[in-house]
């Protein structure tokens, strides 16, 4: 059931003309009419009589009113509310996210940009890198954080979606230590992400870099998702190229092992400006401040 069929329903409650109300909830008649009607088919009643002029409600439609109008007003008053608590806390930020980096990057970032910001709530969607690009573009989101390289097309508008440096990492090719010693005769099995994810067009472009192993591909991950790429390359399984803040514990504990030159790759920060709200344009100039700081320490 969709809000919006009550607050259609209050209106031809109030004017009893289909076309008035159509009207004043900016809709064509054809369309209001329909969602009244998509609102008696979820009801399982009929709420208004169309055989006279001017509409008048069924029985049904009488005492259904008196509770479409108090669900409408609880629901706005918990908006409002939420709203005032929202501004209270100084606003809300929302991200896409690529998983690993929602991992690893994101939650001491984040921390560091409330901490110079101000208060803030944040919404994070972790997703992968085509979702990401949909949903920025449909405006749901104010921020993408995203690996960036310049081999790899990121089909972002830059003229409409600038974005900042804010880090750096590299992928790095791990496998577990001890390997079998045929590996370097016959090829390293590589565990290998699926057709069309980001992580396997940068993962071409490190095989291409001088000093990369042979490889055959031993298994797929359809999901694409470099966290249980990890657990199978700990397991022993193959060599998989990962990024190194995900997997630096474990190549400092000696769980697995870089077996290959590492790819540089850059951490980028992607602002949707058509949510230009004011807490948006405050957390970019930070965010901006934080990246000058991160290449200045490096």
């Amino acid at each position: 059931m969709d809000f919006k069929w009550l607050e259609d329903f209050l209106t031809l409650a109030e004017t009893r003309s289909f076309s008035r109300s159509a009207e004043l909830r900016g809709v064509t008649q054809s369309a209001f009419s329909r969602r009244i009607r998509s609102l008696e088919e979820w009801m399982g009643a009929d709420l208004v009589s169309r055989d006279g002029y001017p509409v008048t409600l069924t029985p049904e439609g009488v005492l259904f009113r008196e509770t479409a109008e108090e669900a409408v007003r609880m629901l706005n008053a918990r908006r409002v509310e939420f709203r005032d608590h929202s501004r209270a806390r100084g606003g809300e930020i929302s991200f896409l996210s690529l998983h690993s980096l929602s991992v690893t990057f994101l939650p001491g970032w984040l921390m560091r940009l409330k901490a110079a910001a101000g208060q803030m709530t944040s919404r994070v969607k972790p997703e992968n890198f085509d979702r990401c690009i949909e949903a920025l573009s449909e405006g749901g989101y104010d921020f993408f954080l995203t690996y960036a390289h310049p081999q790899v097309n990121i089909p972002l508008d830059p003229a409409r979606y600038p974005h900042l440096v804010i880090g750096h990492d590299s992928l790095a090719a791990v496998a577990r230590p001890g390997w079998p010693a045929e590996w370097l005769t016959e090829g390293m099995p590589l565990l290998q992400y699926s057709r069309g994810s980001f992580l396997n067009a940068m993962t071409r472009i490190a095989q291409e870099q001088q000093g990369a192993p042979r490889v055959y591909v031993a298994h797929i991950d359809e999901a694409s998702m470099a966290e249980a790429m990890k657990g199978m390359a700990i397991a022993g399984h193959g060599i998989v190229w990962l990024p190194r803040l995900l997997v630096g514990a474990e190549i400092e504990a000696g769980r697995l092992e870089v077996v290959a030159p590492e790819l540089p790759m850059e951490i980028r920060l992607y602002r949707n400006p058509s949510r230009g709200r004011g807490i948006t344009g405050r957390v970019w100039q930070v965010a901006g401040e934080l990246g000058e700081n991160y290449a200045d320490s490096e």
